[in-house]
């Protein structure tokens, strides 16, 4: 078959797929011969998309919802980038490692998985699904591993660097003891039933702020999660050791102040800090190995990054929304 006759022919077929793909659902972006649908964009955006629903502006509304989805479509542009490769390149995962992949996954949030497949739920997923997305991304992180690792190098000064600058943040940062009271609700519940958590959360905020009130006892009478049995209590943590929503507003508070309700993928919390204190700062060797990691991440991230750009330049890519 002549060099002419296979384009036409590739062509037509790529003209045939789209256009079926448009009756069934709106295509999003075509990357070289593959199709993203915008089923794909809005699933990977869900967790965004949802908490949208908050927002009563509806031109800031439109405008976030937007942003979302085009952060989506570049996020599965690139993934499709990186999946021709490793087709090219044979790259496997067996089961087991995608089993182990999800494994440190429960064991970095402290899930059980019953906990897991509830987390997943909220964020629009089911566990098989999980797993497969899983599969992908273990099979795109050896590819990283292939074409990116060697372009990565972190010096003795590099890291001398890192650790002055998390010195500095760290005599200033505490170590805080709280305790909470969560209200749950799923982030795919439907609107009305966000808004009456939402309501309740707040109640519970004002009482909780009342004189006299003990939170611990409010907390063992109507949260949710599962420290409830002991009054809320979360013990002692540092910056970071929490989602980023309920340490950012947790680390906020002074000693014996109560929050507003916090929203993360659990529910609506109320944060109450009893205490705050200084802790001494780890010394550079403690800290080397962690912060050799940190270093070696955000260089990979980036060269990651540069690589996807250099894989668009050689493909067809053409975002629709």
């Amino acid at each position: 078959m002549s060099t002419s006759i296979r384009t036409f022919l590739t062509a037509a077929l790529l003209v045939t797929a789209v256009a079926r793909a448009e009756l069934v659902d709106k295509v999003a972006a075509t990357v070289n011969d593959d199709v993203i649908a915008l089923s794909e964009v809005e699933q990977r955006a869900a967790p965004e998309l949802a908490a949208l629903s908050q927002n009563r502006d509806s031109q800031q509304r439109a405008e976030l919802r937007k942003k979302a989805l085009h952060s989506a479509v570049e996020q599965l542009i690139g993934e499709k980038l990186m999946e021709k490769q490793v087709d090219e390149l044979g790259i496997t995962v067996s089961d087991q490692e995608v089993e182990l992949g999800l494994e440190d996954i429960r064991r970095q949030n402290n899930f059980d998985a019953d906990q897991f497949e509830q987390a997943l739920r909220s964020e629009g997923y089911t566990v098989q699904q999980y797993r497969e997305f899983m599969r992908k991304q273990l099979r795109r992180l050896k590819l990283v591993n292939i074409k990116v690792r060697s372009r990565v190098t972190v010096s003795e000064n590099d890291l001398r660097g890192a650790y002055d600058r998390w010195a500095r943040l760290e005599q200033a940062d505490p170590e805080i003891r709280a305790r909470h009271i969560l209200v749950k609700v799923e982030k795919s519940a439907p609107p009305e039933q966000q808004a009456k958590a939402l309501e309740k959360a707040k109640a519970l905020a004002a009482e909780a702020r009342k004189p006299g009130v003990d939170f611990a006892e409010l907390a063992k009478k109507k949260s949710d999660g599962p420290s409830a049995a002991d009054g809320g209590d979360l013990g002692s943590f540092r910056r970071g050791m929490m989602v980023p929503e309920f340490d950012k507003v947790a680390f906020s508070l002074p000693e014996g102040g109560v929050s507003d309700p916090v929203r993360t993928h659990f529910g609506w919390h109320i944060i109450k800090v009893e205490e705050r204190r200084a802790v001494p700062v780890k010394s550079f060797q403690e800290m080397k190995d962690q912060l050799q990691e940190k270093l070696t991440r955000e260089q990979m991230e980036k060269y990651t990054e540069q690589y996807v750009k250099e894989l668009r330049q050689q493909a067809a890519v053409e975002v629709r929304i």
